[in-house]
């Protein structure tokens, strides 16, 4: 466990092994440490390195709002300061929008990117007004709301078999300043649509897509694929929006695939 500051903020951060560089970024509510499974298995061919995002983890809030564009830019710091030059990026949920927003202002630091159960849509009006109400349940009681918002995330009929990750995940979450999660929500809110990205970025994607995944727009999943003109995609049939969770091989053979293709 590592500090940088950003902004006068210490920023938490993990470098580990040699070789190419592999980034791993976490989605909303979540750490750095949902990757400990893959990264102890990439770090044996790749240096990987991983982030509390602001507000999540140890890492401080920077402000009331942290937009995706501003945690790309502290992943930006991160890589100056460690002196990387290209990487692959891998972006769950939250961590996705922040990979494409990276993608956009720095595309020279790339060889690819992963949308690990994540998409390239802003929030429609109707997601807008549903953030707004959740900030103001998130100000009032914060540990009510993360403590239905994780389960939340997996198919309800696998809540028994994960049990013990839904709990573990729900006891981090909770160690989150409520400003830390207000601040998330303002930037996915305000986040900008990425599909004119996907359409003309030459970088290699590989989306990972699970089928059963509440938070994700399902119906458009298939338009957001074909955007794309380099691309692999698993699609997981019985998964929902954790499957470093739900399906931890799965997922990683086909990073560590993309990985082999990409760096």
């Amino acid at each position: 466990m590592s500090f940088f500051e950003f902004q006068k903020k210490n920023i938490n951060f993990t470098d580990e092994g040699k070789g190419k560089a592999i980034v791993l970024l976490h989605g909303f509510t979540e750490s750095s440490k949902i990757w400990t499974g893959f990264s102890l298995k990439l770090m044996k061919k790749y240096r990987v390195i991983t982030i509390d995002l602001p507000g999540h983890g140890k890492s401080d809030c920077i402000g009331n709002i942290h937009s995706m564009e501003l945690m790309a830019d502290v992943v930006f710091m991160l890589l100056k300061k460690l002196k990387v030059g290209k990487c692959l990026m891998v972006g769950h949920s939250m961590g996705g929008y922040v990979t494409l927003a990276f993608a956009e202002k720095y595309p020279k630091l790339l060889r690819g990117f992963s949308l690990f159960h994540s998409h390239c849509f802003a929030d429609t009006l109707a997601e807008q007004e549903n953030r707004n109400r959740t900030i103001g349940i998130v100000n009032q009681d914060k540990f009510s709301y993360v403590a239905q918002f994780i389960p939340s995330l997996f198919p309800v009929e696998v809540h028994k078999t994960f049990s013990k990750q839904i709990q573990q995940l729900i006891q981090r979450a909770s160690k989150m300043p409520k400003e830390g999660v207000m601040a998330a929500l303002e930037g996915m809110k305000s986040r900008k649509d990425q599909t004119e990205l996907l359409k003309t970025t030459k970088l290699p994607i590989l989306f990972i897509i699970g089928l059963k995944d509440s938070k994700a727009p399902i119906t458009r999943i298939w338009e957001m694929i074909s955007m794309a003109a380099v691309s692999e995609t698993l699609i997981l049939r019985d998964c929902g929006h954790m499957g470093y969770i739900e399906a931890p091989e799965k997922t990683f053979e086909a990073l560590a695939g993309f990985a082999k293709n990409v760096l």
